[in-house]
């Protein structure tokens, strides 16, 4: 199916870029449909985690996520244009009832009761060292496993998430075969701070 055939399955509207962004955010690019099916199919994600989408934009991995694995899902982004669009697709989405929408600072957020996290490079490194930071804290406190999906990592993501010795790497969901080009950089990267 196509992004606009899966938006009006979902009874969303999250295609389109939008180029409102700052030194610290990206601007909102939706993550392929394609890709979040691959996502889906790992098993990686069950319908008891609770995920939480950085940079959640329009929404899209939340709804998706929500109707095909069935889990609730928390999306946060800085722009409080996005998230009234995303808060609009709520009404009208599928699994809506799933999802919860905040506008906030990613590096300000204190997960919870969340147990997985997306990224699609929705800000800067230094940003992204905060929440690794923030989600390192969490997982002191906590004993269970907290597992993190970046999707088309860059380098400097990549060289964070190795750089803490507690976060281990426990998957690649390869992506490459899903567009032209052998792009080593189409995959979801899978990393873990493990259950204690």
């Amino acid at each position: 199916m196509t992004d606009r055939e899966w938006d009006k399955r979902l009874r969303i509207r999250t295609t389109g870029r939008e180029d409102e962004a700052n030194a610290n955010y990206s601007p909102y690019e939706p993550t392929p449909y394609s890709v979040l099916e691959r996502l889906a199919d790992s098993g990686l994600i069950r319908r008891r985690d609770r995920l939480l989408d950085y940079g959640c934009g329009k929404g899209r991995v939340a709804f998706f996520m929500a109707e095909a694995v069935g889990c609730a899902v928390t999306g946060i982004d800085h722009s409080r244009k996005l998230i009234d669009i995303a808060r609009e697709n709520r009404r009208t989405a599928r699994a809506g009832d799933r999802v919860v929408l905040t506008c906030c600072l990613a590096e300000q957020y204190e997960p919870v009761s969340e147990n997985a996290f997306f990224f699609f490079n929705p800000f800067s490194e230094k940003v992204f060292e905060g929440v690794l930071r923030r989600l390192r804290e969490r997982w002191y406190l906590a004993p269970e496993a907290l597992t993190l999906f970046c999707y088309y990592p860059s380098e400097e993501y990549i060289a964070c998430l190795e750089s803490m010795p507690e976060l281990r790497s426990v998957a690649n969901i390869d992506c490459g075969d899903l567009f032209n080009g052998n792009n080593p950089r189409e995959t979801i990267a899978v990393y873990a701070f493990p259950g204690r």
